[in-house]
């Protein structure tokens, strides 16, 4: 099976930290979905906060392809979220050009612990059963915010982080338990948004409090002959708890090269422990470095 999945945000932003060529033109989009499918890459993640990624998803996508989008948080001002959260699953529809997509999260599932938890929760479990999605789930940043969901809602898919230096998904036993309870595991951010794929000498100085890290990096992928795409992907892919390794790419030939990255599992590890320091390992937090 095919764990990779193909994210979008760089088809709607200028995003990742390595990126140097800013938001993928819709000719190249087209080339990068033409090559998915022909590879076998089933899964498309998206969100409505992607800038118009959606609507590049819906212009050059295939019916093949599985579509996964995100529902934005809910705005302050809300006086009826069941009717505002249905618009915005039928924006993304239209946008996306299709009927029904295979699953719809939440980019702000702490929005579940709010008194209109219970009416935003309705509303996706309405448009589940009515056939627009097949599955409904969540967007997590920290596996902790499991502990407060687990037992007030029921979803089918649990999106997370996890790279060689995030493992806390793993570590933490969530995606064991998770995998126990039929829920797929889609994780993000394989490449840290790119910085795990820097060389030395363009990662940023803001970044220099955990050169032990990167210096350890570094060393590990020299000893072991390994380039960087090669270890991420095959450090995330080996996990037989993860459904969906989701990667972003801004050429076809970048995802030519990806996808040619041998999925057998490593031999050993860097020697450093999954780390949890969140001015690292979350990207949100990079701006204030």
């Amino acid at each position: 099976m095919m764990k990779l999945a193909l994210g979008t945000a760089q088809f709607g932003l200028d995003y990742g930290v390595a990126n140097s060529k800013g938001k993928v033109s819709l000719e190249e989009a087209r080339k990068i979905f033409d090559l998915a499918e022909a590879i076998g890459i089933q899964t498309i993640d998206t969100a409505s906060a992607y800038g118009n990624s959606e609507e590049v998803v819906g212009l050059v996508s295939s019916v093949n392809h599985e579509v996964v989008t995100k529902l934005s948080g809910v705005p302050e001002q809300c006086d009826d979220v069941f009717d505002w959260t249905q618009k915005q699953l039928f924006s993304s529809l239209s946008k996306l050009r299709r009927e029904r997509i295979y699953a719809i999260l939440l980019h702000r599932p702490d929005q579940l612990h709010l008194e209109y938890g219970n009416e935003l929760y309705r509303a996706l479990q309405e448009f589940k059963s009515e056939g627009y999605v097949k599955k409904i789930g969540i967007s997590i940043y920290d596996p902790r915010e499991l502990d407060l969901l687990w037992d007030c809602y029921d979803f089918d898919i649990v999106q997370a982080p996890l790279n060689i230096i995030d493992r806390r998904i793993i570590d933490s036993g969530w995606a064991e338990r998770l995998k126990k309870n039929d829920i797929e595991i889609h994780t993000r951010s394989v490449f840290l948004q790119g910085l795990l794929l820097m060389p030395k000498l363009k990662r940023s100085e803001k970044y220099s409090p955990w050169q032990y890290i990167f210096d350890e990096w570094d060393r590990w992928l020299d000893q072991h002959g390994l380039t960087a795409y090669e270890a991420c992907l095959r450090f995330a892919t080996n996990h037989d708890t993860i459904d969906r390794v989701i990667v972003g790419v801004d050429s076809a030939e970048q995802l030519k090269e990806l996808a040619g990255v041998s999925m057998t599992s490593l031999e050993s590890l860097p020697e450093f422990t999954g780390l949890r320091d969140t001015r690292l390992i979350n990207p949100a937090s990079w701006s204030q470095l």
